[in-house]
């Protein structure tokens, strides 16, 4: 190469960035100069304009970690920077904007108040796009697009000035390490001209690349993540580098699809603005909370704000208590699933488009990636729980039910309830106050008049077998005299404000003082006074309020607010945060968290180091016993140390639909154990809505009613009804015995999920989309929800409604409560009865569910004998498991003390089971039934062990029910369980009663109630017959009588259903030759009808 050559290329890649003028051609000799013009012209002519300067990935400029050989194409992108500059600065040539489509679009003017004179000053591309006047209320003061909108009219040519590659990836022992440099300004202040990107090729379905600022130590996440020391020995991936403008892609090997691509548009790096792009595979994504809002994010522009606050009122798709930045995308064509991580907690926006792609925009840190190559959306979970940390093991009574409201306003009241509910027979383990039991609502003190009889009110719920929970919120009341304030004081524990005093809010208690979490001075104190006041009151978990943090009666703090706020008091950009103040109900910016850093980086962790802190202090508190934490905040890894409630919602129909998209989501987070207030916060229920809650939220992980002091219209003056199951109607206690009853016999299958969490991070509820990756019409659905791969629950979630609309995927399902058999070629909706006190379950084909005879209490139930549910597969397979243990100690895991086992049905007619661990020394576990869906035939005998035993058979349902409790199984010891059936010639062959539905796939959306559409854009009407496709196929079935007292049905073909539920093979046979006989074509036509 010429030398003046080699000199502008090591002049424009190194040197280029701290200049503000275009590179002068007088300085590269004629020789040099007649090179590079002979060059272009051939360039020109050989290489389309979009080869050179398309944000979009070629072969050309690609550098592979596949590749040995790389191709090395600076001289091409040398031009391009020079022409680009020169645009730039002298504005003698328009941006290529004719090729970017409108899905496409990538904003150029995020900030909302941009015009087509600002966008083409920053070198971008206008055309207007007509926003409808219903859509522009879609945006909040910012222009974000909070519900939707439409794609922006400022937007980014292809191959915009930004980052370049310099040189090559140079490999280190964990991946890459590479170098980027800029040489134009951004449209941002104080742009980073240089940057490091380190690649760390962690384990074969995980990567991990991290965008920094190698000359300033900019503030990342304190969290534990892995730190491997090798590099991954087989890779599923392989990454690819775009020299200019700068791209990393992430490629999945077996399938060559790219799941992160970067260069679709320019990074950008600047203090207090970081932005990157990324397309996407598809539109079908989850996560990126917290928000309410339905499973499936809209793809339609819409702008996901992450930063932790507590707003007023919950409205959709605003930022919430916990901040989440991970997605998982669904991959429709394979089935397959991948997810991505950012690990940063500044404020940040996150924007979906339709093309798909996704941009993040964040106000610091650095950019922290990590993409999980799944490839099932379980696998993605448990790769990001490996990074953020396996959920905790609850205790085996928190997964009772539990009863709460604020306003009891006194120990008697409480009691009263509890006595209320043991009297009328209804489960509950956990009993909780508000902040009412508190002193002038000061933590760790209780009211010697209204609670005076607390510590004996606690005495009894132990005496019980029941346990006790409190609420503890983060802010000290600042008065001298008060224990928490005095000791906090002197160990300098609470956060300070710029000149280093305590910085003063305002909660509960009046002014108060808010403790760092983040030290470990501070987590010391938090344990020593929560232990103090165990002493008095023994709780056995911390509810912990108000941490995200909420600083609810003053903004910034009670003095002056937050004056002398630079560098946060002009940012240059406000993502679309709640109030458009990042002060709005919490802490100055500038607010100090002793030596980890200003409360502008910490803020959305402070829920995270209050629950750690907790969590640390519950288990000195309690010694050997497992900590019970229920957050409000949350941040990536809060699952490992307690879980989460979803806040104050209201006493509405919608509110309880939102619910199932908020738990299914915190699964994903990591955070299995998770609910909602059962019947509403805020707002008086009523009778009908809060039995239908009810019923949802028995199968709740979290299961906790609870409802506020005040209602409207009157406010403080007009107290809220009391929603606790006594406080209705006789039939309404009946029904929420019936369905607590029900989810305490299923504890021993949902323990059993929450230790496949614990130690391999599934998760616990979880969609159907899980279960059924190959099934797009699954997708959407979020109106019903799995337990664990087995079990489905189809909830009542519209007013007055009777029936509901289940979406039962491909297979065998099996009605939870008597064993009505369920078969579908495709994914169905069917319509099942659902009286007012009735909730549908069903058991999917191919599992067996361990379950236990219910008491009230945990306590008891664990006493009881075990059952067993086996759901015949077609084949006659079926598999299950369990995990027991004493259900408290905190290591009984680590220790080996617990019996793990599993079940197996072969053959149609063979149970067994393998003891595999054999370490829980408590009661003996003794199966007292076993239970058998799809049996076919009415066996000849039933044997235990080679022993006689007790059976019925129902043929109407073909349902095999064994009474062991006369002589129970030990469960430690492998058993064996068989039954002989007849022996039936092929004709004979006994047939299966199934309600089936021979359909062809139509996807369901988020309100199966509601007309849905078709893969073909039809709709479907309310009772599930598609149009079109639906009722040619005919693949709606009903269930229309349902008699609740002993679970069974009553199946009835209803009319206007085009296909029968059953047809005899003898019949189907005799029809067959008739028609062959027939001559008469309308009697032939008629028969055929007839058939159909």
């Amino acid at each position: 190469m010429d030398p003046d050559v080699e000199y502008k290329v090591k002049l424009v890649t190194e040197e280029v960035h701290k200049q503000d003028f275009p590179i002068s051609i007088c300085r590269i000799s004629p020789k040099g100069l007649l090179l590079i013009i002979g060059i272009s012209l051939i360039l020109i002519l050989a290489v389309p304009y979009s080869g050179i300067f398309s944000n979009k990935t070629h072969k050309h400029d690609i550098i592979s970690n596949d590749n040995d050989k790389v191709h090395d194409k600076t001289f091409d992108h040398v031009m391009g920077l020079a022409k680009f500059k020169h645009t730039e600065r002298t504005k003698t040539s328009a941006p290529k904007c004719d090729e970017t489509k409108e899905d496409d679009r990538l904003d150029c003017y995020p900030e909302g108040n941009g015009d087509k004179t600002k966008c083409i000053q920053r070198g971008c591309c206008w055309q207007e796009v007509h926003v409808p006047s219903k859509q522009k209320k879609n945006r909040n003061r910012f222009g974000k697009n909070i519900k939707g909108g439409s794609p922006p009219s400022c937007f980014y040519p292809s191959g915009y000035p930004a980052y370049q590659m310099i040189g090559k990836p140079e490999e280190t022992d964990l991946g890459y390490k590479v170098v980027l440099r800029r040489s134009v300004a951004s449209p941002y202040p104080l742009d980073i001209a240089e940057l490091k990107m380190n690649v760390y090729m962690e384990t074969d379905n995980r990567v991990h690349f991290k965008i920094f600022d190698p000359a300033d130590d900019r503030y990342e996440v304190p969290i534990d993540t892995p730190k491997p020391t090798d590099k991954a020995s087989d890779p599923a991936y392989r990454i690819e580098f775009t020299r200019s403008p700068f791209g990393i892609a992430v490629v999945r090997k077996h399938d060559e699809l790219t799941l992160f691509n970067t260069s679709i548009g320019p990074l950008i790096f600047s203090d207090q603005f970081i932005q990157i792009s990324s397309s996407m595979v598809s539109n079908f994504t989850y996560g990126l909370g917290e928000h309410r809002s339905s499973l499936l994010l809209p793809s339609d522009w819409r702008t996901y704000t992450i930063w932790t606050q507590e707003p007023d009122g919950v409205r959709e798709n605003q930022n919430l208590y916990g901040a989440h930045p991970f997605y998982l995308n669904m991959e429709p064509k394979t089935g397959n699933a991948h997810g991505v991580f950012l690990l940063n907690s500044n404020a940040m926006d996150v924007v979906l488009q339709p093309s798909p792609a996704i941009t993040y925009r964040t106000i610091g840190g650095i950019l922290d990636f990590y993409v999980f190559l799944g490839p099932t959306p379980s696998d993605v979970i448990a790769q990001y729980t490996e990074v953020i940390g396996r959920p905790i093991m609850p205790p085996y009574w928190g997964l009772g039910f539990h009863l709460c409201r604020w306003g009891y306003m006194s120990a008697n009241n409480t009691w009263d309830m509890v006595k209320r509910m043991r009297a009328a027979g209804i489960p509950q383990d956990v009993q909780w106050n508000d902040i009412e039991y508190a002193t002038d609502n000061k933590i760790f003190t209780y009211n010697n008049s209204t609670f005076s009889n607390l510590p004996e009110f606690v005495e009894d719920l132990h005496s019980h077998g029941q346990h006790y929970i409190q609420i503890v919120d983060p802010g000290i009341h600042n008065e001298t005299g008060y224990s928490p304030y005095d000791t906090g004081l002197e160990k300098e524990v609470f956060i300070t404000d710029r000149d280093g005093e305590p910085l003063v809010g305002a909660v509960w208690p009046g002014t108060t003082v808010f403790p760092d979490f983040f030290d470990d001075t501070t987590i010391d104190w938090w344990k020593e006074s929560a232990g103090a006041y165990h002493k008095d009151i023994p709780f056995d978990g911390m509810w912990i309020d108000m941490n995200e943090p909420s600083n609810v009666w003053a903004n910034g703090s009670v003095d002056d607010g937050c004056p002398n706020e630079e560098p946060y008091d002009k940012l240059p950009y406000m993502p679309g945060v709640y109030g458009n103040s990042l002060i709005q109900t919490s802490f100055c910016l500038s607010a100090n968290h002793h030596n980890h850093g200003k409360h502008f980086n910490l803020h959305s962790l402070y829920g995270l180091s209050m629950t750690k802190a907790s969590n640390h202090a519950l288990k000195a508190i309690r010694e050997n016993q497992r900590p019970f934490v229920i957050t409000r905040s949350s941040f990536p890894s809060n699952g490992a140390y307690g879980g989460k409630w979803l806040g104050d919602n209201y006493s509405t129909w919608p509110d309880m639909y939102f619910s199932i998209p908020g738990i299914l989501a915190f699964s994903m987070f990591g955070i299995p154990m998770v609910g909602a207030d059962i019947c509403g916060f805020n707002s008086n229920t009523n009778e009908a809505l809060c039995q239908r809650w009810t019923q949802l939220g028995a199968f709740y992980p979290f299961s906790r009613n609870h409802n506020s002091w005040s209602c409207p219209p009157k406010g403080i003056d007009s107290p809220c009804r009391p929603q606790d199951p006594t406080a209705f109607s006789e039939a309404m206690q009946k029904s929420s015995r019936k369905v607590l009853l029900t989810r305490y016999s299923l504890l021993p299958y949902l323990y059993t999920l929450f230790y496949r969490a614990h130690v391999n991070g599934t998760t616990v509820a979880r969609p159907l989309f899980f279960e059924f990756a190959n099934d797009e019409t699954t997708y959407a659905i979020d109106r019903q929800f799995l337990w664990g791969p087995a079990l489905l629950i189809s909830p009542v979630l519209t007013k007055r409604a009777t029936t509901v609309q289940a979406a039962f995927p491909k297979g065998v399902w099996y009605d939870f409560y008597n064993g009505t058999r369920f078969s579908f070629t495709s994914t169905t909706e069917v319509t099942l009865q659902a009286p007012l006190d009735h909730l549908n379950l069903h058991v999917r084909a191919g599992y067996i569910l361990p379950m236990q005879k219910p008491n009230i209490t945990t306590t008891t139930s664990r006493l009881n004998q075990f059952e067993l549910l086996v759901a015949l597969a077609p084949d006659g397979s079926a598999c299950g498991e369990l995990f027991w243990d004493d259900g408290d100690s905190i290591d009984s895991i680590d220790k080996g003390k617990y019996t793990y086992m599993t079940f197996e049905a072969i053959s149609s007619n063979t149970i067994k089971s393998a003891v595999t661990k054999k370490g829980f020394s408590g009661p003996k576990m003794l199966l007292g039934s076993v239970t058998v869906f799809g049996v076919l035939s009415k066996p000849q005998d039933v044997k235990v062990n080679n022993e006689p035993a007790e059976y019925t058979y129902d043929a109407s349902n073909k349902v095999l029910r064994i009474n062991c409790s006369t002589k129970p199984i030990h469960l430690e010891i492998p058993f064996l369980v068989k039954w002989t059936l007849p022996e039936v010639s092929t004709k004979e062959q006994p047939q299966a009663n199934d309600v089936s539905g021979k359909s062809k796939s139509a996807p369901l959306g988020q309100d199966i109630n509601r007309h849905a559409k078709n893969k073909h854009g039809e709709k479907t009407n309310d009772k599930g017959k598609r149009n079109k496709v639906g009722k040619e196929t005919g693949n709606t079935a009903d269930i229309n009588k349902i008699r609740e007292e002993d679970g069974s049905r009553l199946l009835k073909k209803k009319q206007g259903v085009k296909h029968k539920l059953s047809d005899s093979p003898g019949k189907q046979e005799f029809k067959k030759k008739m028609i062959k006989k027939m001559k008469d074509k309308k009697l032939k036509s008629g028969l055929q009808k007839d058939k159909s």
